[in-house]
């Protein structure tokens, strides 16, 4: 057979060729496709399960929470195992599937069971953390701003470019770190609180009562239509102080007569800092599980530059010092140095050996080959292209284009936090 398939290769050399460009075009064009990675991502399926209980301790989150959470998962099909961690107003449970479900299978699921979860405690909802995984952290920057402090860049950061990052294609979630979250603080005094003859509930309820938008239907007016809404969300300390808890004799006691009203911060927990600055505003962009790096890194590097161009103030600017490209780019150049060098020291010991250099030629020739046709396995399978699945020559190099220049100024970011853990 093997003879046969010599004699009718040596008769048909155009068709040879053909199939050889047939194959280096599939190869290629396999090859572009293929995600880049520099090792492949080998965990398990899982869906990631978190609930906010806070101001309650570790004991009683564990009860009215984790627990009842367990039970409603318990026998989900493929699932394997359930690990539950809680702490301080926290619940945290991972449930593994095995290899026969996707994570989209595994996510609905839990979904489906977390519906129907009863016994809660009032107002905690538990929801599924982004479709990420340990290797997803693929950008990380710094929220630099001239004139501005840690509580404005944090406020940046969470309502501006969050958000408009999150909505770049690939993209699972972007974690804050650092700064201060903006917070209106109401500091009542007990004592005016009962001289005035009022409860404490009622400041709670005038609160509560006074942040909140209504709508009035509308009124018509000869062959138009007037909409009518009253606006009564807060936007500042002053309009806190101006909500009217009660009427006396005609004359309104407002928030302002018992509390003293300021702006301030959410407690936190951990510092992040940089270059000896303690107070450090950064985000770590996290993809999507099973995304092309290159791609998502491409398109949010595109959002990132229209965002500095149009949504950010002028002295405010997005500083990377963390980018998966660097890393990609970097193992790249390694295997393809070490493959160039196997490639002559292979075609040396045939000629060595053989005494011919056409040989020697020949044989060498097949190893991109061999890669080519690897590539359009792993396009046809779904994998990725990485360490552990195929090694890639230097010919085969991606353009500039996929690979980004390492970031500059990349200088270490230190983050400190209690056995609590660190504010977000």
């Amino acid at each position: 057979m093997l003879k046969r398939l010599i004699n009718f290769s040596l008769n048909q050399p155009l068709l040879v060729v053909f199939l050889t460009l047939l194959l280096v075009a599939a190869g290629v064009s396999a090859f572009r496709m293929v995600p880049i990675e520099a090792y492949p991502d080998v965990g398990d399926v899982q869906a990631t399960v978190i609930t906010l209980y806070p101001g309650h301790a570790s004991n009683e989150v564990e009860k009215q929470v984790t627990t009842p959470i367990e039970i409603a998962l318990s026998g989900l099909p493929h699932a394997v195992r359930i690990f539950s961690h809680t702490q301080f107003g926290l619940s945290y449970l991972v449930v593994t599937f095995d290899d026969k479900v996707d994570d989209y299978f595994a996510r609905q699921q839990v979904n489906e069971r977390l519906n129907g979860i009863n016994g809660l405690p009032a107002g905690v909802q538990p929801s599924l953390a982004p479709l990420s995984t340990a290797i997803g952290e693929i950008f990380r920057y710094r929220l630099v701003g001239d004139g501005m402090d840690a509580t404005e860049l944090r406020s940046l950061q969470d309502w501006t470019v969050a958000r408009r990052l999150k909505m770049s294609p690939g993209v699972a979630d972007v974690v804050s770190l650092g700064g201060f979250i903006k917070q209106y603080q109401v500091n009542i005094d007990q004592h005016k609180v009962d001289g005035l003859g009022l409860t404490l509930q009622q400041v709670l309820t005038a609160l509560s009562r006074g942040s909140v938008n209504a709508g009035g239907g509308f009124i018509e007016q000869g062959q138009q239509q007037y909409v009518v809404r009253g606006v009564g969300l807060l936007r500042s300390a002053d309009e806190i102080g101006n909500v009217v808890i009660d009427v006396r004799h005609a004359s309104p006691i407002l928030i302002k007569d018992v509390a003293n009203i300021s702006i301030g911060a959410v407690p936190r927990q951990g510092v992040v800092g940089q270059d000896g600055d303690d107070e450090a505003v950064i985000g770590i962009v996290l993809m999507r599980k099973g995304e092309n790096p290159s791609q998502v890194l491409t398109d949010l590097k595109a959002r990132i530059a229209t965002l500095t161009a149009e949504g950010l103030p002028k002295n405010v600017h997005i500083a990377p010092f963390y980018d998966r490209t660097v890393l990609v780019s970097t193992t790249l150049h390694t295997v393809f140095e070490n493959l160039a060098v196997g490639a002559v020291l292979v075609a040396g010991v045939l000629y060595l050996f053989l005494g011919n250099l056409r040989a020697a030629a020949i044989v060498a020739l097949l190893i991109p080959l061999a890669l080519l046709a690897t590539f359009i396995g792993l396009q046809l399978r779904g994998l990725s292209a990485n360490l552990l699945s195929t090694m890639m020559p230097k010919s085969m190099a991606p353009s500039d284009s996929r690979l980004a220049d390492k970031p500059r100024n990349c200088r270490p970011i230190k983050v400190a936090s209690n056995a609590s853990g660190m504010s977000r």
